[in-house]
């Protein structure tokens, strides 16, 4: 009897653990796919827009507190915790943009297609004559007396007087087809941003209110690319303005349009429709910044110009052929007097003061660390805000450095990522940051020594809270003969056994990927993995990365599917090392360049991964997109980068893949995917194709895809990986 007794003690030590990790388990329902596509939002609806009042009292922004997707319109005082609802509860309706007037006592807003005042002192709320249509990219006067917005191409003017809105410009010409899909589908011509405009602004009004500069897009010279919509009554073609490289872009300019006159003149600079505008800004004194880069990202220009001037000056230019897709920005200095760049001028991203007309650009920051974005200038303080890759590689903080350069100071202090808005006086920043367990949520942070951030929204749902979301790993390892370390990423089964042995999981791939912070459905989906099926999950961060150099940087040139697999299959033998890891089960997931990752190293290191999903994975660079110059160049300057397709490498395949694809993909297009079956099935290859009929480069974006599809990407790894310890 003692002896039996002494044996229960013992299983009971050994089975307790066991029975309060399941009764945990229990205690919540499980992550599910379902979950984390359909339904109200798990992590809540978060913040977003948040923009200073003039006399930098308080901050308004759109948010739901209610995990509702349809934001509406909230404040905080600068001072404050406690956010306030500016609208009434029941005025359910979506709040897409809004303004302060320059006096701050009211904000413009766009609520559905209709503009309305509303009185901050009063709450009162005043519907303006806007007309009928969608309105967006909203504004008002320095003056504070008109509004203006952008309706169907064109801008509007609205004189807060009362008067209706007038249409100021005419140049929109509608789309040459009728299935609004697509990244690509849009106005022929038309006043606003260019298909990958990036941060360029659509128009900007002179400090004097007399002029708006606007951006002036003409796509009648792009080729017509059309794709079958299977989903109507019959079958018509998507057809749309879709360049490939070494074909026509787009024309881009900046137009000025005279207020009183109602003229409208172009500002004519050399290669437009090679040239994408980086940004366009008026200084406080009135002179207009052009900020230019070459679609293969060789060549950057900044021109300024006068309202007086018959022509723009020439005011800074760089070239370098080896760059690649290039993290550029520009800001004019807070007196007027010369511009804050952000450039790539030696290894590091940095910001630069050029003066326009001198010779050399001067530093203002240093070290080891890529500047992200543009620097924000603040004359009350002297100084220039910016986010940064310091002190890690894996987060973005926040820093300032004076205006004429030298240290700076670290102004964030919570690990993550944060996107800063700062007060107009300089003294406070509003901050929309995440991690990796927290959602984007909105933060004050008072620009003095010792202040921390302060919490002002809470937009995750108690459900979510109720996740034991998996905190990853941040990892260097060596990259085989690189002397650059690579970084990777890795989610780890909670209560992982070292006596049992896990699959791996890679994804989802891509460049820029080992970051701390909220990963969105992508994120909940590693997490669900590791979660409630037992993979290991790992990013890297291969080649064209930034935060790590130049030089690595820009190895990715015309090497896709290249020397990144090699930086893969450095993260692969470390993580076969691990004593716990089964070395026979190693997958690998991405869409777009993951995509392309997956495919590429299923054909070209046959063995490394069992298994592979690849989604939209681009396959052909003679159908890559316009923008993709800067990584390919052209047919007609590089040839030998367009002999680089995946289909003389199919004969390779003997891992298993499966192919996803949306048919109305217009980024990479369906035909791709379509080309590399049938090559496959030509060479009597088994793989596994699931595809949506009206996805597009985008193939979560619906959810009722995103469930269908994630279940066969999930599906295909527990079929021939199995998930869990072995």
């Amino acid at each position: 009897m003692p002896s039996i007794a002494r044996t229960l003690v013992a299983l009971l030590t050994v089975v307790a653990p066991s029975v309060a990790i399941a009764q945990a388990s229990l205690a919540r329902p499980p992550l599910t796919i379902e979950r984390i596509t359909s339904g109200p939002p798990l992590a809540g609806a978060a913040p977003s827009s948040p923009l200073w009042s003039p006399d930098s009292r308080a901050v308004a922004f759109l948010w739901s507190d209610a995990a509702h997707p349809d934001r509406s319109l909230w404040s905080v005082d600068r001072a404050g915790t406690v956010p306030r609802r500016l609208l009434p509860a029941n005025l359910t309706a979506r709040v897409s943009e809004f303004t302060w007037t320059p006096d701050g006592r009211a904000i413009v807003f766009v609520q559905g297609d209709s503009l309305w005042r509303f009185t901050m002192a009063t709450g009162v709320r005043t519907l303006l004559p806007s007309g009928r249509g969608e309105v967006s990219e909203l504004a008002i006067s320095p003056n504070g007396a008109t509004v203006s917005f952008l309706r169907d191409g064109d801008l509007w003017l609205l004189p807060l007087s009362g008067a209706a809105p007038t249409r100021a410009t005419s140049v929109a010409i509608a789309p040459i087809g009728q299935i609004p899909l697509g990244t690509y589908y849009g106005r022929d011509v038309e006043i606003g941003g260019a298909t990958w405009s990036g941060p360029s602004p659509a128009y900007a009004w002179s400090p004097d209110s007399r002029t708006i500069a606007m951006h002036y897009v003409d796509r009648r010279g792009v080729p017509r690319f059309s794709m079958p919509y299977y989903l109507g009554d019959s079958v018509p073609m998507n057809t749309l303005r879709r360049g490939a490289p070494g074909q026509a872009n787009e024309v881009r300019k900046v137009a000025l349009y005279e207020v009183a006159t109602r003229a409208l003149r172009m500002v004519e600079l050399p290669d437009s429709s090679r040239t994408r505008i980086v940004n366009f800004a008026w200084s406080a004194t009135g002179t207009l910044m052009i900020d230019r880069e070459s679609d293969d990202a060789i060549d950057r220009t900044i021109h300024v110009l006068t309202t007086a001037a018959p022509a723009p000056r020439l005011a800074w230019q760089d070239h370098r052929e080896t760059r690649v897709y290039n993290d550029i920005a520009s800001a004019w200095s807070a007196d007027g007097r010369s511009i804050v760049l952000t450039g790539d001028l030696d290894d590091r991203y940095r910001l630069y003061r050029v003066v326009p007309g001198d010779a050399a650009p001067v530093a203002l920051t240093s070290g080891p660390h890529d500047v992200a974005g543009a620097g924000i200038p603040r004359a009350a303080t002297r100084s220039v805000d910016y986010v940064s890759s310091a002190p890690r590689p894996s987060e973005r903080h926040v820093f300032r450095v004076s205006a004429g350069g030298g240290p700076s100071r670290q102004l964030t202090t919570r690990a993550g990522t944060h996107t800063p808005f700062v007060s107009p006086d300089g003294s406070t920043i509003a901050l929309l940051s995440s991690s990796d367990l927290q959602p984007t949520e909105l933060y004050l942070l008072d620009v003095r020594p010792g202040a921390i951030e302060r919490r002002i929204t809470t937009s995750t749902t108690a459900e979510f809270a109720r996740v034991p979301w998996i905190a990853p790993q941040y990892l260097r390892i060596k990259n085989g003969s690189d002397t650059v370390p690579l970084h990777i990423r890795v989610f780890y089964p909670p209560n992982i056994d070292s006596a049992k042995h896990y699959p791996v999981l890679f994804g989802p791939a891509y460049s820029n990927t080992v970051r701390n912070r909220w990963g969105g459905m992508n994120g909940m989906l590693q997490q669900y993995l590791a979660l409630e099926k037992g993979y290991i999950v790992v990013q890297v961060d291969v080649r064209g990365s930034t935060g790590y150099g130049r030089e690595f940087r820009e190895k990715f040139l015309m090497d896709w599917g290249g020397g990144d697999l090699d930086d893969l299959e450095s993260a692969v033998t470390y993580m076969k090392s691990l004593r716990f890891v089964d070395a026979s089960r190693f997958g690998i997931w991405g869409s777009s360049y993951g995509g392309t990752l997956t495919v590429y190293s299923l054909l070209k290191k046959p063995g490394l991964f069992q298994a592979g999903v690849a989604g939209a994975a681009a396959t052909d660079p003679y159908l890559f997109g316009s923008d993709d110059v800067a990584i390919v160049r052209r047919p007609q300057s590089h040839p030998a980068t367009f002999t680089r397709g995946a289909l003389q490498y199919a004969g390779n395949l003997r891992d298993h893949l499966l192919l996803i694809h949306g048919m109305q993909d217009d980024v990479v297009p369906f035909s791709s995917a379509v080309a590399l079956a049938e090559e496959f099935m030509k060479r009597g290859k088994d793989f596994d194709f699931a595809f949506a009929p009206a996805a597009t480069h985008g193939w979560t974006q619906r959810p009722y895809y995103a469930t269908y599809l994630l279940r066969k990407l999930v599906a295909h790894f527990d079929r021939y990986l199995g998930p869990g310890p072995r």
